[in-house]
């Protein structure tokens, strides 16, 4: 895993944060690792177009997903 260093914050910013690791059990650090990572995720919004191109460019090559209806109902009637 990688290391980051981050100079020259705020003190009044980095008292908040101190705030916010210390009221969700966490340390700093994993506190600011956690912030970290949550920021670096996708959104909904990103995620939503994503998978919408993905299945624009599906049904454009004439692709199709299957009727797995069938399949389910004899399933569940076994």
């Amino acid at each position: 895993m990688a290391d980051v260093l981050i100079r020259n914050i705020d003190k009044e910013t980095l008292k908040q944060l101190k705030e916010r690791a210390k009221s969700n059990n966490r340390s700093l650090q994993e506190e600011l690792k956690e912030l970290v990572d949550s920021y670096a995720k996708p959104d909904i919004d990103e995620t939503r177009k994503r998978v919408n191109d993905i299945l624009t460019k599906y049904k454009a090559s004439g692709k199709s997903f299957p009727d797995s209806g069938e399949e389910l109902s004899e399933d569940r009637n076994r």
